[in-house]
């Protein structure tokens, strides 16, 4: 009798039991803790130097608190460069890894669909960033916003924050994979996009950048805002602030259309080995 092949769902879960532990354990998540961690020193070092006197900074007449600094270290720090620098890192290694290690063969030769190892790894690297990278934020406004603000009035705003970032993380590590799937120097490409095209394009006026994620991104960071409060200093950076809706609508469909066409990719593609 011939024995069943498992259900894509099913695949999926497997490859990502068998690739997370791999992840917290690789070289990249050490990468990624001095990337979170860095923040985490510079916010210590912020709240020591407040603890011993040292005076607030002043931007536009607006005192930098405690939520100002906080909301400012997610938009600088978070969302331009943490976020899309680990969606680059993982996201086009969950293919690529596996055919410089000359695992792929392997991988494709189980009788699961190539889409299922795909969608299984890139489970995992969510899982991996995810559990990292919003313990690291909340320790920063843990330590941060009791700096001439409140814990309890900032906690809905650290919610939407949290959100915003797996969000980030969801989308670029599903455009990423995509990029390790077609490309054969997926990295190179990927880090092109992030710190060429996009930090170009975002700088320059028209509308060439509504075909970047950082468009969409960004723009979800002036809705995460309280009304009236001092990081309307964040919002003025925005030349250009997209409706709530639209930016949703988009990073989902990056999403969903980007974990699509790698998964036909890694379907059609022929993987050669580099002896």
């Amino acid at each position: 009798m011939t024995r069943q092949s498992p259900g894509f769902l099913y695949a999926s879960l497997r490859v990502f039991d068998v690739s997370i532990s791999e992840m917290l354990w690789s070289r990249r998540t050490v990468f990624m803790g001095l990337v979170v961690g860095l923040p985490v020193l510079i916010a210590v070092a912020v709240r020591l130097l407040i603890e011993m006197g040292a005076p607030l900074g002043r931007v536009n007449n607006v005192t930098l608190g405690g939520p100002t600094i906080f909301g400012l270290m997610m938009w600088a720090i978070f969302v331009q460069f943490c976020v899309p620098v680990l969606g680059v890192f993982y996201g086009t290694s969950l293919i690529a890894d596996e055919v410089e290690d000359k695992t792929i063969t392997y991988l494709f030769t189980r009788p699961i669909p190539r889409s299922a190892v795909l969608v299984g790894k890139y489970l995992a690297y969510l899982v991996c960033t995810i559990f990292v990278v919003l313990p690291a934020v909340v320790l920063i406004w843990l330590l941060i916003v009791p700096i001439g603000g409140s814990l309890g009035q900032g906690f809905p705003d650290l919610l939407k924050d949290l959100g915003l970032l797996a969000l980030g993380l969801v989308v670029y590590g599903a455009l990423f994979a995509l990029v390790g799937a077609v490309f054969k120097r997926p990295l190179l490409a990927g880090l092109v996009f992030v710190f060429g095209w996009e930090t170009v394009v975002m700088a320059l006026p028209g509308t060439l950048k509504r075909f970047t994620v950082a468009f969409y991104l960004r723009g979800l960071v002036p809705h995460t805002m309280p009304a009236n409060s001092p990081m309307s200093i964040i919002e003025s950076l925005f030349r250009e602030t997209p409706p709530l809706t639209l930016c949703l609508f988009w990073l989902v469909t990056i999403t969903l259309v980007s974990l699509y066409l790698a998964g036909r990719a890694v379907t059609n593609r022929e993987y050669v080995l580099e002896q």
